[in-house]
């Protein structure tokens, strides 16, 4: 006969998964960006004309740890709901859309595919719509903390859009590697 887990048990699991899961999302998120040279500090991206509605460069950083925080505890709280008939599927989608959303980064800033990243973040949108709702089936709280990065992600898709509005050319032909400007010498 199979015992139910005291309370105590349950929280130390959703702990342990928490423990896991918040600084691994977490860590796959600010690599994502960083291999793919996210930021200001990358040269064609910061000469991309950009909407009025751009938020300066550091409410990124801000957000993004946020909701990586938040999306590792809503998947922990998952996670360690096992027994829930949803549990599985709802992991799965979780891990298809966070694979979407760490493609963005490289697929945006590093071969600069702007129309592209648009239709990433749409189908990341639904995604993460489809994992929210999945996730709110096995325990109601993981779903209200998706609920934060599926506002940012039709902001963020906003912002794309714009930007590809912006510079329908794929933006300023510059290289992400630093540029050495040497003037010639003088005579």
């Amino acid at each position: 006969m199979a015992e139910l887990a005291s309370p105590q048990q349950l929280r130390s699991s959703l702990i342990r998964a928490a423990l896991v899961a918040v600084p691994l999302v977490l860590l796959l998120g600010t690599l994502s960006g960083r291999l793919a040279g996210s930021g200001e500090d990358n040269p064609w991206f910061a000469a991309l004309v950009k909407p009025a509605a751009y938020p300066p460069g550091e409410v990124f950083g801000i957000v993004w740890t946020v909701l990586y925080g938040m999306m590792g505890v809503a998947v922990a709280l998952v996670w360690s709901a096992r027994g829930a008939r949803w549990r599985g599927p709802a992991l799965a989608l979780f891990a298809l859309q966070l694979l979407a959303n760490l493609g963005w980064s490289p697929l945006f800033f590093r071969f600069h595919r702007i129309e592209e990243a648009f239709w990433l973040i749409v189908a990341i949108f639904l995604l993460a719509l489809l994992t929210t709702v999945a996730f709110a089936l096995v325990r109601r709280t993981a779903g209200w903390l998706m609920v934060p990065y599926l506002a940012w992600l039709v902001f963020a898709g906003v912002l794309n859009w714009r930007i590809h509005e912006l510079n329908p050319d794929g933006g300023p032909n510059v290289s992400n590697a630093s540029v050495d400007v040497r003037l010639p010498p003088q005579e």
